[in-house]
């Protein structure tokens, strides 16, 4: 499809239905809109499935659709054929949201493995659930997010992965030489519907919407041709999922805001730093209870651990001993990472490693890694030697480098 031909599709998407959708003018009406909100805060909007189906907003959440494609729902419908749906049927579906009848199909059940083992289960709704979803995470986000604490990094405007590890390597530099590392068993699936719509009820009184959302965490799951019930859990697969994850650990956040501790979370990766063994295993203790008893989540054991930050990994990452202090790639994310390199080089067709890959965004949070990084030269090594994934060689020499990725992450 042509981007012009796209682009009128997207348009005609958003149709306005007769006089009932103009927008609020800048007059007394849009005055006291903002007033109300900010004197009341997030909980005194409600009006907010309005915004919600607001043109310029359904048009943005019709976009991050599209440019995050994924597979089709149980109906089987892709985002190519959402925007001509939509043209179709927006009228009736505006009608669905505002009136709080709009009523979310099952998501699908779709499994991958994980790097250690397992799989993780996810949830793909329907392209439509997802541009609704998307809409509400729009709205939500602008309002929410300002509100959350500084210690999330996870899935939030302006946040990132690297700016993580960043905020955990000064934490270490300043003292604190222990870690508390611990992990949510299965967090996604196990948050607790009543108390996540409790919080919502915090910060929204449109009850539309609160109907909405207790009907997207309720609709169900398609696995095998059979429907089952959703009683607890955000399935991961929806662009909704990861807002109320962030919303569900603020209460966490701010307990251990509240005792003082230095710490980074990013969605359910979290660890505290402390300046001693002994100190940990009483934060260990005491956050455990918290997590369990008031969040009703559970910590997985055997994943947690108090131990030095250079014994652990975090989000991919580690660090290094000594007097000066850097970060480095794990090395189980290398061996995930060469994996990968094989995968996508086997079906590179002679293509050199520069056009195949994106290296600095694959690895510009190790320290010694450059913007301006070039592939390692022992890329060479990591294909399967079927010839399908020829690595066009780096460097004068035209050899690969016998150092490996040690020498070009500078880190390891």
């Amino acid at each position: 499809m042509s981007e012009k031909r796209q682009k009128n599709q997207e348009q005609l998407a958003f149709p306005f239905a007769g006089g009932s959708e103009a927008p609020v003018g800048e007059g007394e009406g849009a005055e006291a809109l903002r007033a109300k909100r900010e004197t009341e805060g997030p909980a005194g909007n409600q009006r907010v499935m309005e915004e919600v189906c607001e043109r310029e907003n359904r048009r943005e959440a019709l976009k991050r659709v599209r440019a995050n494609k994924g597979s089709p729902g149980i109906d089987g419908m892709t985002v190519d054929e959402l925007p001509e749906y939509l043209e179709q049927h927006w009228p009736a579906i505006r009608e669905q949201l505002l009136s709080g009848t709009y009523e979310p199909k099952p998501v699908k059940r779709v499994e991958i493995p994980k790097p250690d083992g397992g799989v993780r289960k996810l949830g793909i709704p329907t392209v439509l659930d997802r541009f609704v979803q998307q809409a509400v995470q729009q709205v939500l986000q602008q309002q929410w997010d300002p509100t959350f604490s500084e210690h999330s990094y996870g899935f939030r405007p302006g946040r990132s992965t690297k700016q993580a590890v960043a905020q955990a390597q000064r934490y270490i530099a300043e003292g604190y030489g222990w870690c508390v590392d611990f992990d949510l068993e299965k967090f996604f699936d196990r948050v607790n519907h009543d108390k996540l719509m409790g919080q919502v009820a915090k910060r929204v009184e449109d009850r539309r919407l609160l109907k909405l959302i207790r009907a997207f965490l309720n609709a169900g799951v398609m696995e095998d041709g059979l429907v089952s019930p959703s009683v607890e859990g955000t399935p991961q697969g929806g662009p909704l999922s990861p807002l109320l994850s962030n919303l569900v650990l603020d209460e966490l956040d701010r307990e251990l805001e509240r005792r003082g501790h230095r710490f980074v979370r990013y969605a359910d990766d979290s660890n505290i730093y402390v300046r001693s063994e002994r100190a940990g295993q009483r934060v260990m203790g005491s956050v455990k209870r918290f997590i369990t008893e008031k969040l009703k989540l559970k910590v997985n054991e055997s994943k947690s651990a108090v131990a030095k930050p250079q014994e652990r990994k975090f989000l991919g990452f580690s660090f290094t001993s000594g007097k000066e202090l850097k970060r480095k790639i794990a090395p189980k994310a290398i061996d995930r990472f060469k994996e990968r390199v094989r995968e996508i080089t086997h079906k590179s067709r002679g293509r050199s490693m520069e056009k195949v890959m994106n290296w600095p965004s694959m690895c510009g949070a190790g320290e010694a890694i450059s913007a301006s990084a070039k592939p390692p030269r022992c890329c060479g090594d990591w294909t399967d030697g079927s010839g399908g994934g020829y690595v066009a060689p780096f460097g004068d020499s035209g050899r690969p480098a016998a150092s490996g990725l040690r020498n070009w992450s500078g880190g390891a």
